[in-house]
């Protein structure tokens, strides 16, 4: 199936499910991704964090997302995750990512629309869709510094998304990138009023740890996109354990096979959260 664009998969149409941004890092996870979303019958987005990319080449993994997303039996955007660096971004776009994130979210207000606009502007060039971010999502993303919550404003959120021209906005709504360390509060409150006040699609970064109910919360009060990475990365971590405990002379290919497995589960059953089943 042709690939298709981030803005073919996210609508503010219906808030009865959500489509699922699942960052991969090898061929494995990207074949476990397409696993679950083929098995599910639900679109799906293959992604990869510019903060990852030191164990995952750009130029080598992206021609395998890419790939993998040609052979997927339903519709596949192919995103880059976090871009801060306009190298970085012109490579995916000329790879066939069909959407990038720009993450100016450390700039001021007015600075980060500006350089989003550029990144917008090279975007369409190449026929691809924009998400930027508005407020700072907290934690770490890849090996950059943590850094802590600042919830999205409702005028600067509005503002960002009719100056910027981006085609998807995240939000901080009280998540963090990794694995929290307290269960987060989120401010639904202000989700609701900035899905009110914005047209553009909103993506939710930070999904795991969360509970089934605060996706849900999210997903009825306008989020659209969700993002999941380290929870795929645990899952594959924790199936290769298993494997090597179980059978110490265990080869290659088992270790393989159960990364595989171990993103086919957690995007699954995240899929199931998500409300994301037949939805292709």
């Amino acid at each position: 199936m042709p690939l298709v664009k981030l803005s073919d998969l996210v609508t503010k149409s219906d808030h009865t499910y959500a489509v699922g941004a699942f960052n991969v890092s090898d061929m494995e996870m990207a074949m476990g991704a397409i696993k679950a979303a083929e098995e599910m019958n639900a679109p799906l987005i293959l992604q990869v964090a510019e903060g990852r990319l030191r164990y995952s080449p750009l130029d080598l993994l992206g021609p395998v997302m890419i790939a993998a997303a040609k052979r997927c039996t339903v519709p596949t955007a192919v995103h880059l995750d976090h871009g801060s660096e306009m190298e970085t971004i012109r490579l995916a776009l000329d790879l066939g990512f069909t959407s990038v994130m720009f993450d100016g979210s450390k700039y001021p207000l007015d600075e980060n629309i500006a350089r989003t606009r550029e990144v917008v502007k090279l975007a369409k060039s190449y026929g691809a869709d924009v998400e930027a971010e508005i407020g700072r999502v907290g934690g770490v993303e890849g090996d950059y510094k943590s850094v802590d919550i600042l919830v999205t404003s409702v005028e600067e959120a509005r503002q960002f998304a009719e100056e910027s021209g981006v085609d998807a906005l995240a939000v901080a709504i009280g998540t963090a990138h990794g694995n929290y360390k307290e269960q987060p509060v989120l401010r639904i409150d202000r989700l609701k009023e900035i899905a009110a006040a914005v047209k553009t699609p909103l993506v939710l970064h930070g999904g795991t740890g969360l509970t089934n109910e605060d996706f849900r919360a999210c997903i009825a009060n306008g989020i659209q996109k969700i993002n999941i990475a380290t929870a795929s990365y645990d899952a594959s971590a924790n199936r290769i354990r298993k494997v090597a405990a179980e059978n110490p002379q265990a080869r290659y290919f088992e270790f393989s096979e159960a990364i595989v497995e171990g993103t086919y589960e957690n995007v699954k059953k995240h899929m199931e959260i998500f409300g994301m089943k037949d939805k292709a």
